[in-house]
């Protein structure tokens, strides 16, 4: 491996690890601490004003750091002399890094679900409820968002998991 490379492939290392700990810190700070607090202490018109600006913010980092991590995990997938080929399942590392890239999908997923449906839809009800209006809905989809971004942070640590699988094989 020639110094360049080396130095590329330890960056892209780096790049991937720090996508993952904002990933995965935002995401346990969010449904941990940050939105449960927020529900509690602000009134319905702060609360609203809330939920708008984390989703500006924090979504646009989040899909940030997920495109890193594609493009920083596929070259080191493909710079690992584990790897034989695409769906080349011969090896533990590579069931691993297969698990792992399921998982992932299903990750997406469930963020673009909370992107374009669950979030815009609590957003709207809180705006109504700051109205002074109670829409039933409401709770539910807040159980709702809160489960996703458990299920989220659950599936992220998994990835973590197989991560840690594939680097011991």
């Amino acid at each position: 491996m020639t110094a360049t490379s080396l130095w590329l492939l330890s960056l892209f290392y780096w790049l991937h690890m720090l996508a993952t700990v904002v990933w995965l810190g935002g995401l346990a700070s969010l449904s941990i601490f940050i939105l449960p607090l927020a529900e509690r202490s602000l009134d319905e018109s702060a609360y609203a004003r809330f939920l708008d600006g984390v989703q500006r913010h924090l979504e646009a980092l989040g899909w940030l750091c997920l495109l890193i991590l594609v493009g920083t995990g596929l070259f080191q997938m493909v710079a690992n002399p584990n790897y034989q080929g695409f769906l080349e399942i011969q090896n533990h590392w590579a069931l691993a890094i297969f698990l792992k890239h399921l998982i992932f999908a299903v990750v997406v997923g469930l963020n673009a679900y909370i992107t374009w449906v669950l979030t815009p839809k609590l957003r709207r009800l809180a705006l109504y409820r700051a109205k002074g209006k109670e829409m039933a809905q409401e709770q539910h989809l807040q159980m709702r968002m809160a489960f996703m971004l458990r299920l989220n942070l659950i599936l992220g640590l998994i990835i973590l998991a197989l991560t840690a699988l594939a680097r011991a094989s």
